[in-house]
């Protein structure tokens, strides 16, 4: 009879484990506050440093993270080639976590897209610090988060958004 009593406090017990274990696994992970522009440093395929202070001031910024290798990120930027001269008014920051020694990828990717021609484009690594990735929490790329010109945000977005989608957030700003 005593064995029995035992039996039944640790069947409750292990189910009272298994039901809090449950609870846990049904939570949702809390998303990271993206309301400001982070402070940022990237190497540019130029090794040279690129910061928030080197933003045109009273500008709106678009910040999209991406990996030159990054099918996505190709296809994104082939569609918005031709809508280049719309994002004029924002500053861009399109940043990577490629090695330093990968700079090469990084200047290619500037090359194939003409990123030269559009000098409010700027590009970078943030290796080995990653900021920005974790900042944004950036689980595949692109990532993309559009700031007003008082650094606020205005939408993230988790996967490349269609490019007319894109344009009229930044009209927004």
């Amino acid at each position: 009879m005593h064995y029995l009593s035992t039996m039944k406090r640790i069947l409750v017990f292990l189910s009272l484990i298994i039901a809090a274990g449950c609870t846990q696994a049904q939570t949702t992970p809390a998303k990271p506050n993206i309301d400001n522009v982070p402070t940022f440093k990237l190497l540019s395929q130029d090794s040279i440093y690129i910061t928030n202070a080197n933003l045109k001031k009273g500008k709106g910024l678009v910040i999209i993270y991406f990996s030159p290798d990054c099918s996505h990120c190709q296809h994104m930027m082939t569609e918005l080639k031709p809508d280049m001269k719309k994002f004029s008014n924002v500053n861009v920051v399109m940043a990577t976590f490629i090695q330093a020694n990968m700079l090469k990828m990084l200047r290619d990717f500037r090359r194939d897209y003409k990123l030269d021609d559009y000098p409010n484009f700027l590009t970078g690594t943030e290796f080995p610090n990653y900021i920005l990735q974790r900042y944004y929490q950036v689980a595949t790329t692109p990532y993309i988060a559009v700031y007003d010109k008082k650094g606020k945000l205005v939408k993230a977005y988790d996967k490349a958004p269609k490019v007319a989608e894109l344009l009229e957030t930044v009209k927004k700003i």
